[in-house]
């Protein structure tokens, strides 16, 4: 599938979104965020993208908002200003409840809502030459609509330092901050986001989906008996599900689950 700023290739169950303006560094303008928000909404319910793999062609994986958009929109009155910006707080909220496992596959800059991107993933493995930076305020903005995923993975004690200081974040220092899962050469990048998208490919779907929610669900919330009953439900819910009764009995007849097949 391709669209004006997004490629969309699909191999073994691994679905890959190529974020394609690369003379632009991926910058976000409207149609990139149309193209991304479709393409999230296409893959959500197409049964043959088990994993989801988001990249950026070029030579970075995306370097945020296209500043001469930013400033077209800053233009607008409120109601039109509100509306552009909810349609990429709305497409990066799709990339982080898509129903599936996702990976960002990050090489050279990845700056502002490019890691915004980054943070919204379920896995981010990163290439050694990758770089992190939420250098808004430089340009007398804010970091707002990434602000929920950054916060979620690198925490609000560290949040606070980068958000006002706008600092150059390496790939090593990134996965310090739990940002990244993992660096590696960028010459075996793919090979590591592969590995990561055949491993999660060996999960049953439901139960993907399913494990995704209950970490959001958990995250947070004080161990009382609110959250006690509601896991012990989740649970029994999976064990009288079908995905269950195959994956138990495909471990007994020591043959692979159909899922995997």
């Amino acid at each position: 599938m391709t669209h004006a700023t997004v490629e969309i290739e699909q191999a073994g169950g691994v679905a890959t979104i190529w974020m394609n303006r690369p003379e632009l560094h991926n910058a976000f303008n409207p149609q990139l965020i149309d193209d991304l928000t479709t393409a999230f909404l296409e893959l959500s319910g197409d049964p043959a993208a088990r994993v989801v793999v988001l990249a950026g062609r070029g030579k970075s994986f995306s370097s945020g908002a296209d500043l001469n958009w930013m400033k077209e929109a800053g233009e607008q009155d409120f109601d039109a200003n509100f509306a552009d910006a909810h349609r990429l707080a709305e497409m990066l909220r799709l990339l982080a409840d898509l129903p599936k496992p996702t990976i960002a596959r990050v090489h050279g800059a990845a700056l502002g809502g490019g890691m915004g991107l980054a943070a919204a993933c379920d896995i981010c493995i990163a290439a050694d030459n990758a770089s992190f930076t939420i250098s808004e305020v430089r340009f007398g903005l804010i970091p707002a609509t990434i602000s929920p995923y950054v916060v979620r993975a690198i925490g609000a004690r560290q949040a606070l330092r980068y958000f006002q200081t706008g600092e150059r974040i390496t790939a090593h220092r990134a996965r310090e901050l739990g940002l990244v899962h993992e660096t590696v050469e960028i010459e075996h990048l793919d090979d590591k986001v592969a590995k990561i998208a055949h491993s999660l490919s060996k999960g049953a779907p439901r139960a993907l989906a399913a494990a995704k929610a209950l970490v959001d669900y958990v995250d947070g919330r004080p161990i009382r008996e609110k959250l006690v009953e509601e896991t012990a439900r989740r649970i029994a819910l999976a064990r009288a599900g079908d995905e269950a009764r195959e994956g138990l009995a495909a471990f007994a007849e020591k043959r692979p689950p159909g899922w995997s097949r």
